[in-house]
Parts: C-alpha cells; sequence; structure tokens
C-alpha cells in the first residue's frame, strides 16, 4: 500500500516501466518456469509483468537471475507470486550466494601463505592460507618428488577419512565441468579422491564422497563450494 501511494503521489506524468532483477536459487526456479513454462506464462497472464529467467547460474554461485519489467502495479502483483511459488517450494541442498566481484581469480601458495591474483596484484587469502598451513602440518613428509598435487610434502600415508555431500542434479555439471575438467582440477588442488554416485531414478540429488586427509577434504569442500 505504501508503494501505491507513493506511486500514485508522484510528480512523474509519463512513468516508464520499472525493471527488477532478483536472484533466485537454482533449485527453486524449475518451479517457477513449471512444466513446459506453464508457471511463468501464467505469471505474466495474470499480472501483465514479463518475467525472464537466466539461463545459466550466476558466476561461483548456485542462484540464478530473474528479471522482471512492467508498471508498478504489475511488478507488486508479480514479486508476490514469485514469493508464493517460493514458499510453496523450497530451495533443494545448499545454495551457494552470488557474490557480485567474487576471487575467481587463479590460486597460488608461496611462502606457506596462499594468494589470488588479481589484476597486477597477489591478495592474500587467508581462509586458503589455513587449509594449506594444516595440510603442511601432517606427517610424515614424503621424500622429495613424491609429493601429493597440490600441498607439496602432504603424504599420501596420512591417516583418511571419508565425507559424503548431496549435490542437486541441476549443478551437478558446473562441479564435474566440460569432459571432467573441472572435477580433475579440484582433486589435483586439493589432493582428495572425489566420487560422484551415478544419478538414481526419482532422485533430484547425487552422492559425492570425498576421501583424504582432514585439511584434503576440507580444501576439495571449499572447493566444491566455491563452483
Amino acid at each position: 500500500q505504501d508503494i501505491n501511494a507513493s506511486m500514485t503521489n508522484s510528480t512523474v506524468t509519463n512513468k516508464p516501466p520499472v525493471t527488477l532483477r532478483l536472484v533466485v536459487p537454482a533449485s527453486q526456479c524449475g518451479s517457477l518456469i513449471g512444466k513446459g513454462g506453464s508457471k511463468i506464462k501464467e505469471i505474466r497472464e495474470s499480472t501483465g509483468a514479463q518475467v525472464q529467467v537466466a539461463g545459466d547460474m550466476l558466476p561461483n554461485s548456485t542462484e540464478r537471475a530473474v528479471t522482471i519489467s512492467g508498471t508498478p502495479d504489475a511488478i507488486i502483483q508479480c514479486v508476490k507470486q514469485i514469493c508464493v511459488v517460493m514458499l510453496e517450494s523450497p530451495p533443494k541442498g545448499a545454495t551457494i550466494p552470488y557474490r557480485p566481484k567474487p576471487a575467481s581469480a587463479p590460486i597460488i601458495f608461496a611462502g606457506g601463505q596462499a594468494f589470488t591474483i588479481q589484476g597486477q596484484y597477489a591478495i592474500p587469502h587467508p581462509d586458503l592460507t589455513k587449509l594449506h598451513q594444516l595440510a603442511m602440518q601432517h606427517p610424515p613428509f614424503t621424500p622429495l618428488g613424491q609429493t601429493t598435487p597440490g600441498f607439496p610434502g602432504l603424504d599420501a600415508t596420512t591417516p583418511t577419512s571419508s565425507h559424503e555431500l548431496t549435490i542437486p542434479n541441476d549443478l551437478i555439471g558446473c562441479i564435474i565441468g566440460r569432459q571432467g575438467s573441472k572435477i580433475n582440477e579440484i582433486r589435483q588442488m586439493s589432493g582428495a579422491q572425489i566420487k560422484i554416485a551415478n544419478a538414481t531414478e526419482g532422485s533430484a540429488e547425487r552422492q559425492v564422497t570425498i576421501t583424504g586427509s582432514p585439511a584434503n577434504i576440507s580444501l576439495a569442500q571449499y572447493l566444491i563450494n566455491a563452483r
């Protein structure tokens, strides 16, 4: 009502269409679109607003952009209907929020610290530094030339454990990458073994098993979430 009142009392005589961009968990976008686009078509027709759901997820997140445009009244009704859909269909699995300027730069380890490369500068990365230092503290160390990829000096015989994650089917491709390029990169950087279970009929999630030392597992989890 406050929004409607402010629009009614506005001195702008020729109001241009309003455009909003919402950030929605990808696991809820299917419900928003509906089978064969039925739900999004219904929202468009009943509110008069234009609604578009981005095909790709926003960088380093599990969220997608939803763009709404139309008159103020249409926008208000459209947002209400989108909220109803989101309340009726909660997100599945973990949601990695979109951050407009993520540190999606190459990572290097030097002098016991981790750095991300941004432009011409190396920016210290405290979270990865802690994981790197933890990995370096695990004895015994392997002889020179027999180090685990990603962490020089981390012995493959260090006691290992396993950790399981569940990843929504529609996000698994972001982790595997084209021809397995991303999952292989995560394996090399973390030194952990990562196995992705085959899709189960009727299940919307895939099981991911990470095996290695606590440091390996922590870094692998970090790198998976960063996708």
